[in-house]
């Protein structure tokens, strides 16, 4: 049986029937909300700050105890998007680049809209390339630890190494057309035991590849992701990757880079999916 489309747009797998849950706890029906009021980028960081505190202090269910085995509905799961991110979108001094014979833009490659975060890129060659190994942590834009799924003052803003600090500790950088992003730079934090790659990370495939975390959904699996009908055709997705912030009941669709560097894609909570774990692929594949 096929799993993607064939020249005609069709495939063999139908989508899965929905089962209606007994019941769905508080913590789901906060997410939906979040879903219906619809926040423009530049109010959900703060909406998210105060329902995240919310959830997590007063709702949050049990963790996922294992991987799963058998073919199943999850819900109350995240979906964001991911992209090769161009590195035409960036302001930086070109710096040199560990691992690859060239310069590159120093926010494309440490910042948490760079390389460092999205995996790949392109570079303003036209060519592709990616993080190949780093050791460090995320920092905020006044040089704190960052906390994911949070937003605000919280947010990851650059990579904890390649970055300059001014005099009252802030996250600054050179820009290519001279002076500095956020204050004068005094003190330099050296990009160490970290570097990239040419290439793609992966062999991942636009709308049909989602990162997701391997201790709950198994790489290979085949994911169903019902709002993504109109992008593929049928809404099925392979698990080809992972994130160091895909967590849990969170994954991320690889999608081509967007139109506009503000746009940085599409983000539902609260949402359910269907899982159909690698282990179980051949046999749910004859079966429909």
């Amino acid at each position: 049986m096929r799993l993607y489309p064939d020249k005609h747009g069709k495939t063999a797998i139908d989508a899965p029937k929905q089962a209606s849950p007994a019941h769905r706890s508080v913590r789901y029906r906060v997410t939906e909300l979040m879903t219906l009021l619809r926040a423009p980028h530049s109010l959900r960081g703060g909406l998210l700050a105060v329902l995240a505190v919310f959830a997590v202090t007063s709702l949050a269910p049990a963790a996922d105890a294992s991987v799963i085995k058998r073919e199943r509905w999850l819900t109350g799961v995240t979906i964001t998007e991911y992209f090769p991110v161009p590195e035409k979108w960036f302001v930086g001094k070109r710096v040199r680049t560990p691992g690859v014979a060239r310069q590159s833009k120093v926010d494309w490659l440490y910042s948490a809209r760079g390389m460092s975060m999205e995996g790949d890129g392109i570079g303003t060659n036209g060519k592709r390339y990616h993080i190949e190994n780093s050791s460090g942590s995320w920092i905020t834009s006044r040089g704190k630890s960052a906390s994911f799924g949070v937003g605000g003052v919280f947010a990851p803003f650059w990579l904890s190494k390649g970055y300059w600090k001014t005099s009252s500790g802030r996250v600054t950088f050179p820009l290519e057309t001279g002076g500095w992003a956020n204050g004068t730079g005094r003190r330099y934090v050296a990009a160490t035991n970290v570097s990239f790659g040419s290439g793609p990370s992966r062999d991942l495939s636009f709308y049909r590849s989602v990162a997701v975390d391997p201790g709950l959904i198994p790489l290979g699996s085949l994911v169903y992701v019902s709002a993504y009908k109109s992008k593929n055709k049928d809404g099925w997705f392979r698990a080809d990757d992972t994130g160091g912030a895909i967590d849990g009941r969170h994954i991320d669709v690889y999608r081509p880079p967007p139109s506009r560097s503000s746009d940085s894609g599409n983000y539902f909570s609260g949402r359910k999916i269907f899982v159909v774990p690698k282990n179980r692929v051949s046999a749910y594949l004859k079966s429909h």
